[in-house]
């Protein structure tokens, strides 16, 4: 690979990855079915997410993955697990469209560009749920359920068509975290609400 092929699959892993912060399933099953459609090279080793098996168990992950995110109960325990298995799936989902670099710098790359990129997506997604919560009391956590699917497959295509344009939007996504930091808005957030609960001190007269 020349340093441009190098460069581009970098930043089509990061984009995949941070995709995998949204749903964890839908990264791979577009990488199984670009593979199958020829655009995708994948490495040596992961040659078999392109094969009919990994699409059809991708495939089904994904649509479960999905309806249990409409189950107001479900979603919100998904997310006390999905953190580390997204960091997981970015890891190993960059990896396989990294190609055939050294092992060394190919591990080391997905687990901190991949599984970093994944990692703060998805922390962004469980404040964002947490916040829902709080205001519909989980009502409205499906229109944040549909986001983030709608998300991750528009990222996850672009991260393979446009791996540029993907990878400048999340050095933004991640400069705006570092600016306004979501958990401390929403902490500071919720303490103005509950301080706003309070009943009034009465005096005595």
């Amino acid at each position: 690979m020349d340093t441009w092929q190098i460069i581009l699959s970098v930043m089509a892993g990061v984009g995949l990855s941070a995709a995998c912060g949204f749903r964890i399933f839908i990264p791979p099953l577009i990488i199984a079915i670009a593979a199958k459609a020829g655009h995708v090279n994948l490495g040596t080793e992961f040659a078999w997410m392109g094969s009919d098996i990994a699409l059809v168990a991708f495939g089904l992950a994904a649509v479960l993955e999905v309806g249990a995110y409409y189950i107001p109960w479900l979603d919100n325990a998904l997310d006390t697990i999905a953190a580390p298995v997204a960091v997981v799936a970015g890891t190993i989902t960059s990896a396989a469209v990294f190609g055939d670099m050294s092992p060394w710098l190919k591990w080391t790359l997905a687990a901190i560009a991949g599984g970093g990129a994944a990692g703060a997506v998805q922390i962004t997604t469980t404040v964002t749920r947490g916040a829902s919560s709080a205001i519909t009391g989980g009502m409205g956590n499906w229109a944040v359920s549909t986001a983030e699917g709608i998300g991750s497959i528009f990222t996850a295509v672009l991260a393979i068509v446009i791996p540029v344009l993907v990878f400048s939007l999340f050095v933004l996504f991640v400069g705006f975290l570092v600016w306004k930091n979501p958990a401390k808005l929403y902490r500071n957030w919720r303490a103005r609400k509950d301080r706003l609960r309070e009943p009034p001190l009465l005096t005595a007269s």
